[in-house]
Parts: C-alpha cells; sequence; structure tokens
C-alpha cells in the first residue's frame, strides 16, 4: 500500500504475476478502462447538470482519462495489437451493485463508488510501474499512477461539498470494506480488475 491509499487490503503479489505473464490482455483492458472512465465522467456531467463544481470536475476528468486513453492505444497499436469489443467489468459491476435508490443516497454512492475505483486502479498502476523493468512502459505507468492517485481524493472531495464528514466517512468505510472483500473473491485476470 502507498502511505495514503485508503483500501482495506493490498492486490495480491498473484495479480502482479499475472499481468506481467499476459501484458497484451493487460494493456487491452487497460485501454477499455480508461475509456469507461471517461464515459462514466461525462456521464456524471449529464447527469447532474445543476451542479457547477461537479460538472467542471468531471469534465477536466473526462479528459484526463481519454488522454490516457489516446496514450495507451498507441501502445496497443506500436504493439500489433487491436482493441476489443467492450466486455463487462465484473469488478465494477460487483461494485455498482452498491448503488442505493434515492437522489441523495445514489448521489452520494456513485461518488464514492467511483472514489474506491480509482483507489484499486492507483494502486494497481504503481504495482505495475514498481514491477515493469526500466524503459518507456515503466515511465508510462508510473506518471498514469501519479495522476490516478488524484482521482480518488477529488470523488471525497466532492462528496464532502454535498454531505455532512459523517455521512461521507461511514459510507466510505463500508464501501471500502465491501471492495477489499470482492477483491479477496473475485478470480485474477490480467487486468486492471
Amino acid at each position: 500500500m502507498d502511505h495514503h491509499s485508503p483500501l482495506k487490503s493490498p492486490s495480491p503479489q498473484a495479480w502482479t504475476d499475472c499481468v506481467l505473464s499476459d501484458f497484451d490482455a493487460f494493456l487491452l483492458d487497460h485501454a477499455a478502462a480508461e475509456k469507461k472512465a471517461s464515459g462514466m465522467a461525462l456521464s456524471m456531467v449529464s447527469h447532474y447538470p445543476d451542479r457547477p463544481r461537479l460538472v467542471l470536475a468531471m469534465a477536466e476528468l473526462a479528459v484526463e482519462e481519454m488522454v490516457h486513453f489516446r496514450e495507451v492505444i498507441k501502445i496497443i497499436q506500436a504493439r500489433g495489437l487491436t482493441l476489443g469489443a467492450d466486455v463487462k467489468d465484473p469488478y465494477v459491476n460487483c461494485i455498482r451493485s452498491l448503488l442505493r435508490q434515492g437522489s441523495e443516497l445514489y448521489l452520494l454512492d456513485r461518488l464514492l463508488t467511483a472514489g474506491v475505483i480509482e483507489a484499486r486502479g492507483a494502486e494497481r498502476f504503481g504495482l505495475i510501474a514498481e514491477a515493469l523493468p526500466e524503459g518507456e512502459l515503466k515511465t508510462f505507468y508510473r506518471s498514469i499512477t501519479r495522476s490516478e492517485d488524484r482521482h480518488f481524493e477529488l470523488f471525497l472531495d466532492l462528496a464532502s461539498e454535498y454531505f455532512s464528514a459523517e455521512i461521507v466517512e461511514s459510507r466510505w468505510q463500508e464501501i471500502l470494506t465491501f471492495e477489499s472483500q470482492v477483491v479477496s473473491e473475485l478470480p485474477i485476470r490480467a487486468a486492471l480488475h
């Protein structure tokens, strides 16, 4: 764990080993994850047009994730690979099962589930950056890690703009506990999640 990761359990070494043994598959999944993250940010803008701070933050996030997507595409094409069709991400689907009905609860849960997904992504990009040999890929994953590292905090900040500290903290802890369980139960794949 890095010093400020909120996650309750680290990713197992077996995950890193699995990714390194099939890095092409990981790259394709990474591209898909960036594209989905960008789309998720845009859907937040559509859903909450009346919340100016959220709109601007999500517009900026969508651009940043799209830049990452473009960079991963360049790496993929340089390796002679082709993007696949979108597939459902079992991890993200599990986390999204936490979303509660009711406009306020739903907003809180959307922000905090996005936050935990970003936190796990940042942790895993960091593990990949550490494990790769010196070179362009390692440098790329180091920079991705730095940028993703700030994203979970953005979602927490937005949550605390719209909800009390107590409500945010209590729900955040529930989501972190659930996330840790999900990671321990899902099969390990050469994928971000």
